[in-house]
């Protein structure tokens, strides 16, 4: 069997673990709710038992290190997982020390939408380019930079938390605490609420029919959107002119080669990419208009081959050089223990 890394994308909801080789095929997965609320040491206790699952059921497998990616805020140069607001009691929790010292491997740990941008960049929607802006619309916004075949990363690993870019004077509260973020306008949590606010509960719409009259969903809108249902059809307009905004802005500020839209709203992206780009032409300098909008091509895979990555092509393009760091230190001893 090739030379694998274990790979983890620990999300809000799910956690997922699994078997990445070189090339970014996934040779096996496995994934169950992340208990988000149940503290660090319950979550990487459930790493810890995927990776032995993962282990057993590939006892052929040369695993060479772990890659990570996790919600920011945090430090991928120190592994310290600072205080994602979507997982409860994680605060600055040394996640690569953690996980170097149970299983004898190197560790790498990188922000989920940094992840899922190197995945993209390496083996999806990305691939021939020397730098991307990977935009992920789902519960939130998240992003990830790729700038002349690197991570950008910034001061301790926390650029690019483009979903708090402030856009507007008004909108719901961000979970960040600020208002007229561009998550606060434009993710599908808020497509949603917008969505629940204009059709009333019992009112016989197509929202809430496909909701079985609970809250709308994005998902919802897009499904009623599709059957061509005028107040799905209005939500999408309004999203994409927020889209439009936020991808404008990020087009100026790093002049990337594309920016690629991954997360749950982007199974609309059919529907949203002539109001993107038509916002876009309205707003954008004219250098910056011909620079491709395009859909994610790895789905829920991007942080996971992103993640291994971080392992398997390390010292290459696409990995900072800062993340290379002295193994003893990280794991107490020389790599290739197996955890018992």
């Amino acid at each position: 069997m090739s030379t694998l890394a274990l790979a983890f994308d620990l999300g809000g909801t799910e956690l997922r673990g699994a078997l990445v080789e070189r090339g970014g095929e996934v040779v096996a997965r496995v994934s169950e709710p992340t208990m988000a609320g149940a503290g660090s040491e319950a979550v990487i206790g459930r790493i810890i038992a995927l990776a032995n699952k993962l282990l057993d059921d590939h006892p052929q497998a040369k695993v060479v290190g772990i890659g990570a990616c996790a919600p920011g805020p945090l430090d991928p140069k120190a592994g310290i997982v600072i205080g994602p607001p979507t997982l409860s009691g994680w605060h600055n929790v040394p996640l690569i020390d953690i996980l170097g010292r149970q299983f004898g491997l190197p560790v790498r740990l990188e922000n989920d939408a940094n992840a899922a941008a190197l995945g993209e960049w390496r083996f999806g929607a990305g691939r021939g380019t020397s730098s991307l802006v990977f935009v992920t619309v789902s519960t939130g916004i998240g992003g990830g930079v790729i700038a002349d075949g690197h991570i950008y990363h910034g001061r301790r690993g926390l650029a690019a938390e483009i979903g708090h870019m402030t856009i507007t004077s008004e909108s719901d509260r961000c979970f960040c605490g600020n208002v007229g973020c561009f998550e606060a306008v434009a993710s599908g949590t808020a497509l949603g609420r917008q969505a629940t606010r204009l059709a009333a509960p019992g009112d016989g719409s197509l929202l809430r029919r496909l909701a079985g009259n609970s809250d709308v969903s994005a998902r919802h809108v897009v499904e009623a959107a599709r059957a061509g249902d005028a107040a799905a059809l209005q939500l999408i307009e309004a999203e994409a002119k927020w889209l439009g905004i936020g991808f404008t802005n990020l087009l100026h500020l790093y002049s990337p080669d594309l920016i690629v839209m991954g997360g749950g709203l982007s199974n609309g992206f059919d529907l949203l990419a002539a109001g993107i780009r038509a916002t876009i032409d309205q707003r954008a300098m004219h250098a910056y208009r011909d620079v491709p909008i395009v859909p994610a091509e790895l789905g829920d895979r991007a942080g996971l081959v992103g993640a291994a990555s971080l392992i398997l092509w390390e010292g290459e393009p696409g990995t900072a050089l800062s993340m290379v760091q002295n193994e003893e230190a990280k794991t107490g001893g020389p790599a290739g223990a197996r955890a018992g």
